[in-house]
């Protein structure tokens, strides 16, 4: 049999994180099956937010890489479309693989749809029901362009469900007739895999003089956040009176978008006060391992990106999420996790809820660890049927 062709596509750090456990099974189970090619749209270009991956997570080099950068969404994702279409017609692929919501994944579902070449969507069915959100119009652009639908919750696969996907549809399976699957998620196989080597191999805890629960882990890059002055100040001021009345130090691995805009963004009372406390931890992105290692030994978790959501549900954090709904609406549900927006009052409400009351109910929502495997089978079944695999 001449072996599955797929092209990955990734651009954003947390797409190329994902892409690992893809690329692990691959090389663990169907080495002699499938046939790889990378392709890396540069949408995030800084060496800590990409280079450093692929060595950290043993992920294979990019087999192309398109240099996009940064720009604004249409001259950005033009750029990933026009790249990404001459790469599809020169190695005619059997599949296109997409992450998430990114830029990247819009370019690719758009090139790839345009050729017919058959989409595979990981992370498929996730809403936030906010259209306002950029990624909320790629992911239900991508969703609708895909042949296989990989949904990591079952909220997402009845989202999809919703939208008028057929739950029993029989093969060949095309977008036309596209199929949707409950997979678990590949970033928990993931967290199953490196919370170990994060234990053994990160300095980051010794670097800033951290121990288990002695500090408090927060993320804040999403535009919105991030671009509006009445948003990030209402955020910082809270983490202030966090630190204030508490014995704990807040860490803050800051995405280059949020380092820019402090000085532009923070009034010049608050951004004082930012820079003149010694326990709100400014540094610079850390790799995955460190993150890893950030999120088990933290105390608590106040985030705006929906990756660390879901990571501090795998190592059992409470969760403060800076948005004013989040796609994984099942870790709310079981009190993991409350939606506080940019709102100052909600954030310091719910961080003393949270410290005299840690949540306790951490079900198995997504699932054993061995999503990224089963991708692979559906891809090979679909295209092989004879295989029987």
């Amino acid at each position: 049999m001449i072996p599955l062709k797929i092209v990955t596509i990734i651009g954003a750090r947390p797409q190329i994180i994902k892409a690992a456990a893809l690329s692990r099974a691959i090389r663990k189970y169907y080495s002699a099956l499938i046939s790889e090619i990378i392709v890396h749209t540069g949408q995030h270009y800084d060496e800590n937010m990409s280079e450093v991956f692929f060595q950290e997570l043993s992920i294979p080099k990019p087999d192309y890489n398109l240099g996009v950068g940064s720009a604004g969404h249409g001259v950005q994702t033009a750029r990933m479309i026009e790249g990404i279409e001459k790469i599809l017609i020169n190695e005619k692929p059997d599949y296109i693989v997409l992450y998430g919501d990114t830029n990247s994944t819009l370019a690719g579902a758009v090139a790839a749809s345009k050729i017919h070449i058959p989409i595979v969507h990981i992370e498929a069915g996730l809403r936030s029901f906010n259209k306002s959100m950029p990624e909320e119009i790629n992911r239900i652009l991508c969703d609708h362009c895909s042949t296989l639908l990989f949904a990591p919750t079952p909220t997402g696969y009845l989202n999809l469900m919703k939208e008028g996907f057929p739950e029993n549809n029989q093969p060949p399976y095309t977008a036309d007739n596209p199929k949707v699957f409950h997979c678990g998620d590949v970033m928990y196989d993931n967290s199953l895999h490196f919370a170990g080597l994060a234990a053994e191999q990160s300095d980051i805890l010794r670097q800033y003089q951290l121990t288990e629960g002695n500090f408090i882990l927060s993320t804040i890059h999403r535009d919105n956040n991030t671009d509006q002055p009445q948003r990030l100040n209402s955020i910082f001021r809270a983490l202030l009176e966090i630190i204030r009345l508490s014995d704990k130090a807040i860490v803050l691995p800051l995405h280059p978008r949020t380092s820019k805009l402090l000085e532009t963004n923070l009034e010049n009372k608050v951004l004082s006060n930012v820079k003149c406390e010694p326990r709100l931890k400014l540094i610079p992105p850390v790799s995955f391992l460190d993150m890893i290692r950030l999120e088990q030994q933290a105390a608590m978790i106040i985030t705006d990106s929906g990756g660390v959501q879901k990571e501090a549900f795998f190592f059992r954090k409470p969760c403060i999420i800076l948005r004013s709904e989040t796609e994984w609406k099942e870790i709310v549900d079981v009190g993991a996790a409350t939606i506080v927006n940019a709102d100052y009052e909600a954030i310091v409400a719910s961080w003393r809820r949270f410290s005299s009351t840690p949540p306790t109910d951490f079900p198995s929502i997504f699932g054993d660890g061995e999503a990224a495997r089963f991708i692979c089978e559906q891809m090979l079944l679909n295209a092989h049927p004879e295989i029987g695999i």
